[in-house]
Formats: structure tokens, C-alpha cells, sequence
């Protein structure tokens, strides 16, 4: 065989030997796109005008007091619910409590719902601080004098107001109350707005595309 042939032989083998060697691999074509997410939690931002309720001396029983303030919702995210948390404490002045003087103290909590006026509670003040009723609640009352119908929130939409209007009376039982005489009643009210139930967000809505 002459040396022209045994090159190209050789050529040829190394050529196949490459070729099978190499038969294990592949190439492509590649591209990649990044993505920024952000999932940003709403705010719920409750504020009240004015801060103090009641503030007021010399009352006996018979008296009514009368008052009415704004809830707004200043935040982000509709408010579902308003739910009112209270707390009080008498001062005995002579130390001769029987009883208890919230319990003679009458509480009614009126929601303005722009077109309606509902009573969301009824109740003693004694019985008002077990409880925690939505003051934004209409249909029903809540507290002692509950019909047992469910109530329903209504709440305070973003951007929204609301006028809350309530009586306090302190009930003349027409017994003797003197145990009274120059005692303090002092109430702490907070108002703990809640988000309401959980969103589905769906791709396809535009507002969040």
C-alpha cells in the first residue's frame, strides 16, 4: 500500500474515531428573561375625631349624655369590621360601694351607614366591656338586648368616613343610689378596625398586571 493510501486511511479512522467520540453531544440555542415580583401589604389606618368621647362632671342618675364622632379610613385596604374593646375602672370616693356603677350606666352605639341609622349596641357598660361587638354592625343589636339575628358588617371603605353617635344614661333605677355620690367612672374605648376575608388575585385582571 503506498504512503498516499496509508495516510488517508489514517485520516479516515481518526475522522470516525472523532465522530463516534463526539456522537454523545449536543448543542442548543439559549435565551433568559428575569422578573421583578413585589408583593406589598396594604395598610389599614383608622382615625377618630375627636379622641375623647366624654369627658364630663356632675352627672346623677336620669341624666343623658349625647355625643358623636367620625371614624375615617385613612389606609389602603377597605375596613370589614370596627370592633370596640372596653375597659374601665371606678373610683369608690367614700369606699362604700355595694355594687358596681357601670352596671347602671346605659350604652347605646348608633352607626350612621349614610343612608340609615342602625344601633349596633345596646347594653350596660358593665356587659359592653365582655364584649367585643362591631360597631360598624347593622341588622341587628348586639349586646343584652340581642334578638339573636346575625349581625352585618358593613364597614369603612378606603378613603371613607362614618359618624358614630352614642347615649350614655345613667338609668335611675328608682332605688337608692347614693353609694354613688362623687365616684369616677373611667372608660378606655379602643376601636380595632379588621381587613376583611381573603382576595383571589387573578392573573387576567388588568390592575394587577
Amino acid at each position: 500500500m503506498s504512503f498516499t493510501k496509508n495516510v488517508s486511511k489514517s485520516i479516515m479512522s481518526a475522522a470516525l474515531g472523532l465522530s463516534l467520540i463526539g456522537g454523545g453531544t449536543f448543542a442548543y440555542f439559549s435565551d433568559a428573561e428575569a422578573t421583578e415580583n413585589t408583593f406589598a401589604a396594604g395598610t389599614l389606618d383608622l382615625s377618630m375625631n375627636p379622641s375623647a368621647v366624654v369627658n364630663i362632671d356632675n352627672i346623677k342618675p336620669g341624666d343623658e349624655i349625647y355625643r358623636e364622632f367620625t371614624l375615617k379610613n385613612n389606609g389602603s385596604l377597605d375596613i370589614h369590621q370596627v370592633l370596640l374593646d372596653t375597659k374601665y375602672q371606678v373610683q369608690d370616693a367614700k369606699g362604700d360601694n355595694t355594687g358596681d356603677m357601670a352596671e347602671h350606666i346605659k350604652v347605646t352605639i348608633m352607626y350612621n351607614t349614610s343612608s340609615a341609622t342602625n344601633v349596633a349596641v345596646e347594653t350596660t357598660l358593665a356587659e359592653l366591656q365582655g364584649e367585643t361587638p362591631d360597631v360598624t354592625a347593622i341588622g341587628s343589636f348586639i349586646g343584652s338586648s340581642n334578638d339573636g339575628a346575625l349581625p352585618v358588617p358593613d364597614g369603612i371603605s378606603v378613603g371613607q368616613e362614618e359618624k358614630i353617635f352614642v347615649l350614655f344614661e345613667f338609668v335611675d333605677n328608682g332605688e337608692d343610689q347614693n353609694q354613688f355620690q362623687g365616684d369616677t367612672l373611667k372608660v378606655d374605648w379602643t376601636f380595632n378596625a379588621m381587613s376583611g376575608d381573603s382576595t383571589y388575585h387573578d392573573d387576567t385582571d388588568p390592575e394587577n398586571n
